[in-house]
């Protein structure tokens, strides 16, 4: 019967728990403030830059509509109703980008920790 060389084990033993007490524990942060880094995209920014670009497309469907009940000629109806369509599908896609925000929120707040 072949016996086992604890000396290998113990130095083994003691190389890993010597890496272990040299591992670098990253350091808590004491405030709650989040600063993005530079090249960070900003969510918020670009959020709020597609909700102005979806209500500046529903205020100009708005105003065409408005002057070709007016009567204006120089606005047709296709342009009308292009205009009418692009509002509507951007609204459209703004209503699911919150909803899935929403599920996204619901989601992370359910998670147990």
């Amino acid at each position: 019967m072949v016996g086992i060389d604890n000396t290998k084990m113990d130095a083994m033993v003691a190389q890993i728990r010597n890496a272990v007490a040299n591992v670098d524990l990253p350091k808590t942060v004491e405030t709650n403030s989040v600063e993005p880094t530079a090249g960070a995209v900003d969510f918020a920014n670009i959020f709020k830059n597609q909700l102005d670009q979806v209500n500046s497309l529903e205020k100009n469907a708005q105003q065409l509509q408005q002057r070709f009940s007016l009567g204006d000629d120089s606005v047709n109806l296709s342009d009308v109703m292009i205009a009418s369509q692009k509002s509507g599908i951007t609204m459209q896609a703004t209503i699911q980008v919150r909803n899935k925000l929403i599920t996204a929120y619901n989601d992370i707040m359910n998670m147990s920790i």
